[in-house]
């Protein structure tokens, strides 16, 4: 069984980062991966792709486990083909954020306690076992879905807490480990990758509260832009006034603001009412923009704050920055909401792609397999635009007629029937009733998993 040509096409796009067996290797297990309706097991990867005779199983699993291939190399192709794909020039909106994958047992590699957003709240935080993924997401807008915001995966790192790089050691072992990165490190570390990879090209990217503080916000790359949340209770500053106004040491920051509270009762300065219907933001909204310093993370670093106070009631009043001074809120907010799409690349991948679902263990093939599925959804959506958006079909629900706009779901599907129907097309006649009948059979098995 195999991919449809027009995918393998852009799989034919990887073939740089492997050798020309592992690169087989990798087509058969990315076949096996979109055609499987079950867990994503290497063992169904292999029966899915109808590889269970070419060569012996283990060669799959040393392809994670053991070969010679760099992770890094491939997220880099990917990247430099969903730009060419979506944003081929201009501005390139970047969104980031973290996924739990719950696993069970101790001796899986970068394992650990992490607080798990399901099943917590903001009274009781709880936390299950599992890897916690940092994941950075091109931002696309696409023309054959114009309401729908698409977040596509193009780099990612595992996060490891102190608790799981001190898993089995004893004693002054278990002092804090000098290589041990936090979320915001990590996410720094990626978009140092994505500057220094298109230096030409400018990013604009939003990330909530977690990837907002300092150790972010002092250090992105120069052709790096960031949207993100000031504290409830940050303070700010005006800017500095010029060097010679006062005796002694230049001043570095301005004289401290209003806070929030304060700024939002202010009733000299106005709100400006705005309305959002867009992906992510369906509300009417005031708000407030001034320039000013957060200096406790970006020290003298002049942003642009917008305070946003919703008029039904239904948030709290909150403010984000950007280091973008010629953005308005309008733009910041927009921008700001669409991150949302994120949050569904995960369901998918988690749902549809099984991105929970690899049983590695040791290092390497723990950091290399589950970020296949990643890497998979934003191949899929690339196929998708080029050609697959050609044959979608959406079913015949009398019930839901209305739909016009595909969702990932259908994008699977149509990948899974396009593939099915190239392959049994050598077999089966032009027309009859045994064409129909397994015709239906191939739309059943296409919406399965």
């Amino acid at each position: 069984m195999e991919l449809t040509l027009s995918c393998l096409v852009v799989l034919q796009e990887f073939h740089y980062v492997f050798t020309a067996p592992s690169f087989q290797t990798f087509c058969a297990l990315m076949t096996g991966w979109c055609l499987s309706p079950r867990r994503r097991f290497i063992t169904e990867l292999i029966l899915s792709s109808g590889s269970t005779h070419d060569g012996h199983h283990s060669c799959y699993h040393r392809f994670f486990s053991q070969a010679s291939w760099s992770l890094d190399f491939l997220w880099r192709v990917l990247a430099c083909l969903l730009l060419r794909t979506f944003a081929a020039s201009g501005l390139v909106e970047l969104a980031g954020d973290d996924t739990l994958c719950r696993k069970r047992g101790l001796t899986i590699y970068g394992t650990g306690m992490h607080r798990d957003p399901l099943i917590s709240s903001r009274a009781l935080k709880l936390v299950s076992w599992g890897h916690d993924w940092v994941v950075l997401c091109l931002v696309v807008r696409c023309w054959w879905a114009p309401s729908k915001v698409w977040c596509l995966p193009l780099l990612c790192r595992l996060y490891r807490n102190r608790q799981g790089l001190a898993k089995g050691r004893k004693g002054k072992k278990r002092r804090r480990d000098p290589n041990h990165r936090t979320r915001p490190e990590l996410f720094r570390e990626m978009l140092g990758l994505i500057a220094a990879w298109f230096p030409q090209r400018r990013f604009i990217v939003s990330g909530d509260s977690a990837y907002g503080g300092k150790s972010v916000l002092r250090h992105v790359p120069a052709n790096v832009d960031l949207i993100s949340h000031v504290h409830p209770k940050g303070a700010l500053y005006a800017p500095a006034p010029a060097p010679g106004a006062s005796k002694g040491r230049p001043r570095t920051k301005g004289e401290r603001l209003p806070s929030m509270a304060q700024w939002a009762a202010d009733t000299t300065l106005p709100w400006t009412e705005l309305v959002f219907d867009q992906f992510g933001l369906h509300a009417t909204l005031a708000v407030k923009t001034r320039q000013a310093l957060y200096y406790k993370a970006g020290k003298d670093r002049l942003l642009t704050i917008v305070l946003v106070h919703d008029l039904l009631g239904k948030r709290p009043d909150q403010m984000f920055y950007c280091t973008r001074l010629d953005w308005d809120a309008r733009l910041i907010l927009g921008s700001y909401a669409a991150r949302w799409a994120i949050e569904v690349t995960f369901e998918n991948c988690k749902q549809l792609l099984g991105l929970e679902d690899p049983a590695n263990r040791v290092p390497l093939a723990v950091q290399r397999t589950a970020p296949m599925a990643l890497v998979l959804y934003s191949v899929i959506a690339v196929w998708f635009h080029r050609v697959g958006h050609l044959s979608l079909e959406f079913p015949d629900r009398p019930w839901y007629r209305h739909k016009q706009e595909p969702s990932f779901a259908d994008m699977l599907t149509t990948l899974r029937r396009v593939s099915w129907e190239e392959n049994l097309s050598v077999v089966l006649p032009q027309s009859g009733p045994l064409r129909k009948s397994v015709g239906q059979l191939i739309d059943f098995v296409s919406r399965t998993g």
